[in-house]
């Protein structure tokens, strides 16, 4: 059994375990299509480099999920920002869902809904008009959690190996 969970903004202390998280979704992703998402190895030291930047950029939201009790251990995060208007993509200004990420034993109990509640209220706060997030096709459970939260599909990606 998981302890209470709860949700807060990440901190510098935390980027070590996110880039952790960062780099199990990339090779999550890699090993779904390899031709597709790219996994350039070792991938936590850039990942900390990057979402240690990130954590300074105004524009930025980075949320943890954390297990209370005798030892409170980090469990999931989520990564998104407020992009500018987009001509090549026809999108207006927005806010960007990059990463959701949780941990196996925290799967299924809510830390998922939590993490997406709360990088949802940020980029609101940050002013963004609409979220827009891609998703595997292969990656169901995640579809029907941002179906819960009111996503709906816009876009098909279609790729061509050369």
């Amino acid at each position: 059994m998981i302890s209470a969970l709860t949700v807060r903004a990440a901190v510098r202390a935390d980027m070590p375990e996110v880039a952790r998280f960062a780099a199990q979704l990339v090779r999550l992703h890699h090993a779904l299509d390899p031709h597709r998402f790219l996994c350039l190895e070792p991938l936590e030291p850039g990942y900390e480099r990057w979402l240690t930047r990130e954590l300074a950029d105004p524009g930025a939201a980075i949320v943890v999920a954390e297990r209370g009790g005798a030892e409170p251990a980090l469990v999931g995060y989520a990564y998104g920002r407020r992009e500018p208007r987009d001509w090549n993509s026809l999108l207006d200004a927005h806010g960007a869902l990059h990463d959701v990420f949780v941990a196996e034993p925290a799967r299924r109990l809510g830390a998922g809904a939590l993490l997406l509640e709360a990088v949802i209220a940020r980029l609101r706060a940050l002013g963004a008009p609409r979220v827009v997030l891609h998703t595997a096709t292969q990656n169901a459970a995640a579809q029907r959690l941002f179906e819960r939260f009111g996503f709906r599909r816009t876009m098909i990606e279609m790729t061509l190996e050369l």
